[in-house]
């Protein structure tokens, strides 16, 4: 019986050796994508700032009529949704999801999924998905673009009368911010003097050229694609800084399992050990 006790808990000790093998290696290759997906955020955020400023200088400082700034009585909603390519990520990809179906507040509003986690979840519940992109870590500039204009086709056209976009804000390694915006239509808020309700009446300096309303409409799809595009990274960064944690977790947990279970070994080895010079100095006795 001690025999086989013993053989059940260095089975056990083999496979947990095992995991925390494959565990440990998806922490390495975690970090490793981390590493380049932040400095990927971070070379392509002043170029997403920038464009964010010269919308929002347009749009305040002019009065310029825009589809993409009117606001309309909303019948459809459209969320551009991104979670993660595979799971092992912790809570990273559940978080998206039921942040995106709370907001809808019971409604099947159209979606339009970013990884392949996202897709799989609305269609096997008949969401109406007007297009995806399969894979985040895969995903292009180029790829976002299309998306985007196909989601600007359906405002311009009223099929949808709001945009949301539902990514994950990359804070640290370890803290990651599920964040629902507003996509269209564009909204900027007033900036006030500080512990005051003035209003401040933001005049613009720089002379756009033909027209304000001409560089706008050039501009827009560019700012709304790289309000997606920028939120792709992050979310990208926070899988990976999701996955780093919780496989780091595991890998921990398997540390402290194979501690208990060596300790069980040695117990269970040394009580087969005392019986069997049990049963040989009874042996011994008998025999005198």
């Amino acid at each position: 019986m001690a025999g086989a006790g013993i053989k059940a808990i260095k089975t056990r000790m083999v496979s947990v050796e095992s995991t925390k093998q494959i565990t440990k290696a998806m922490e390495l290759v975690a970090s490793s994508k981390l590493r380049k997906a932040k400095e990927k955020a971070e070379s392509t955020e002043p170029y997403f700032d920038a464009l964010y400023d010269t919308v929002k200088d347009i749009a305040s400082s002019t009065r310029v009529n825009n589809v993409f700034m009117k606001q309309r009585e909303v019948k459809n909603r459209c969320y551009i949704v991104v979670a993660g390519d595979r799971g092992l990520a912790g809570g990273y990809n559940s978080n998206v999801l039921k942040e995106t179906v709370n907001h809808m507040d019971g409604k099947k509003e159209t979606v339009m999924t970013i990884g392949k986690k996202a897709y799989e979840f609305f269609s096997k519940r008949d969401y109406n998905v007007a297009g995806y992109i399969e894979a985040v870590e895969a995903c292009t500039y180029a790829d976002t673009s299309e998306i985007s204009n196909k989601m600007m086709d359906l405002y311009k056209n009223g099929e949808v009368d709001e945009v949301y976009f539902v990514y994950t804000k990359f804070k640290s390694a370890l803290v990651q911010e599920v964040k629902l915006i507003k996509l269209l239509p564009l909204v900027f808020e007033d900036e006030t003097l500080e512990g005051t309700k003035e209003v401040k009446k933001i005049r613009s300096k720089v002379q756009y050229l033909p027209s304000p309303g001409s560089v706008l409409n050039y501009i827009i799809p560019n700012y709304v694609t790289g309000v997606v595009y920028g939120g792709i990274i992050e979310s990208f960064a926070s899988e990976q800084g999701a996955r780093r944690t919780a496989m780091e977790s595991a890998t921990d947990n398997a540390n402290d399992m194979l501690s208990d279970l060596e300790l069980s070994y040695n117990r269970a080895r040394q009580s087969a050990v005392t019986q069997e010079i049990t049963e040989i100095v009874g042996g011994v006795n008998a025999l005198k």
